[in-house]
């Protein structure tokens, strides 16, 4: 991945946040001039994600580390797998072995959580995609994690695209009583289309709201929390009469569930829970002796 100010800033940080002044216990006991060979290996099979964060880390240390990933970015690995293999200054390798181990067990385990749903899901046209529950500042790298994992990212901020949820709708008085004032919903996504050229999303609970809603022909419209039987009658209308309208299943979804959702015909499934709960991946770093 390509490392831009704001990663090269998260690293940074994060090797400030475990440091701090300094790595006391490894200035006292390893001697300046000590070089050692290590690995990474995986502690448990996954996705791997993360490599470029993990050498930067290394390289903020000691420009001279030698970094050799023995798995591609992506790949599979399973239990014991040498995943990297690191010589140069021992100082810099032990100083930097948690902050680079503490990204490869994240990004990792959102990768696989990502491909974990891709993989149930194969064979149809849907696409998993995230959301904005995201570590913060780490969603750069939480949503490129996604990607690495087959996953699609949804916006990135609030100011990437237009999203009204329920909330909205009820805040700006669109909705009452279970129904939505169609003309100034109507005058509201126009209006949005006009300024902005990005895509408008629009959530709706109920089928009533479906219907109210598609007829303005909005980029995407998300169901949130619609049972089978709603999502196909959905697309099923929307095939028919608004083809160019892309549908969106979120809420309740799960590895058990998600494969009789994206057969119902919906165009994306988003899921909270490959960013914000994603199993970690264990790693751990040994040096080679001699």
């Amino acid at each position: 991945m390509r490392l831009n100010k704001e990663i090269r800033l998260i690293i940074k940080k994060a090797i400030i946040e475990d440091i701090g002044r300094e790595d006391i216990t490894t200035l006292f006991t390893i001697p300046c001039h000590y070089k050692i060979e290590a690995i990474i290996i995986a502690k448990e099979k996954g996705i791997l994600c993360g490599l470029d964060i993990a050498e930067a880390i290394f390289k903020e240390r000691s420009k001279n580390i030698f970094f050799k990933p023995l798995k591609q970015e992506g790949s599979k690995f399973k239990k014991n797998d040498k995943i990297v293999y690191i010589k140069g200054d021992a100082r810099a390798i032990l100083s930097g072995e948690r902050v680079a181990l503490n990204f490869l067990s994240l990004l990792s385990g959102v990768a696989t959580a990502t491909r974990n749903f891709v993989d149930k899901i194969k064979g149809t046209k849907a696409k998993i995609l995230d959301t904005r529950k995201t570590t913060p500042n780490l969603r750069i790298l939480e949503k490129y994690a996604v990607r690495v994992g087959g996953g699609v990212n949804h916006r990135k901020r609030l100011d990437t695209a237009v999203l009204i949820k329920d909330n909205h709708l009820r805040a700006g008085k669109f909705l009452t009583n279970g129904k939505i004032d169609e003309k100034r919903l109507s005058k509201c996504i126009l209006h949005l289309k006009k300024i902005y050229s990005l895509k408008v999303e629009i959530e709706v609970e109920t089928f009533e709201e479906f219907l109210s809603v598609i007829k303005y022909k909005p980029t995407v419209v998300m169901l949130d929390n619609f049972s089978l039987k709603q999502m196909r009658q959905a697309t099923n209308y929307r095939d028919k009469y608004y083809p160019s309208v892309k549908l969106e299943a979120s809420g309740g979804i799960n590895l058990k569930n998600v494969h009789k959702i994206a057969k119902t015909g919906v165009d994306f499934i988003s899921i909270g829970s490959i960013t914000h709960s994603p199993k970690a991946i264990d790693f751990s770093l040994e040096v080679l002796s001699k």
